[in-house]
């Protein structure tokens, strides 16, 4: 149905009173007062509001393979740790979110391979059936791999490849 503006029904000059009339339109058009009616305005602004908020924070989310390719592209991939001390420093500055990491399986059947293709150590385990892990507030779980989630790389051994160190060993042998 098509619904076209008050003022095309208003005679010239009249447009200043339409704030009046829509009012008197709203009562005759439904039964529930202005205030009612304005309340429910307030409340789909709100929800609207909410999911535009809703929308720009999923932005920086994602799922297991697209954080592994966001990850190669700044020569590097998703997280992977060694030890209990790796590990800790992670949870602790990950944030509220929960963070994809590196290690994922074929099945739940399958042992745990990081994106290097190397084992797991089993360092802790890792709660629930799925392929791929990420890092929560209780340590490791795991989830299907579609489950939009924020992530952390890894670019290892970045640190030995300083230029000057590399002189200095060269320079005293």
């Amino acid at each position: 149905m098509r619904t076209l503006p008050a003022e095309s029904f208003l005679p010239a000059g009249v447009g200043e009173n339409c704030k009046k009339l829509q009012g008197k339109f709203l009562r005759i058009i439904s039964s529930e007062s202005p205030a009612k009616l304005y309340c429910c305005y307030a409340v789909i602004a709100i929800l609207a509001t909410s999911v535009i908020a809703l929308s720009v924070a999923l932005s920086d989310m994602t799922n297991w393979p697209s954080s592994q390719t966001f990850c190669m592209a700044q020569e590097a991939h998703l997280a992977q740790f060694d030890s209990l001390e790796e590990l800790n420093f992670l949870i602790r500055y990950k944030g509220d979110s929960t963070h994809w990491i590196g290690l994922h399986r074929e099945t739940s059947q399958n042992p745990w391979r990081w994106t290097d293709s190397t084992k797991y150590n089993n360092l802790v385990p890792i709660r629930g059936e799925g392929q791929y892990a990420y890092l929560s507030d209780r340590g490791i779980s795991s989830g299907k791999e579609y489950m939009p989630r924020k992530w952390i790389c890894s670019k290892p051994n970045s640190y030995l490849q300083c230029p000057v160190v590399s002189q200095l060993v060269s320079k005293q042998s």
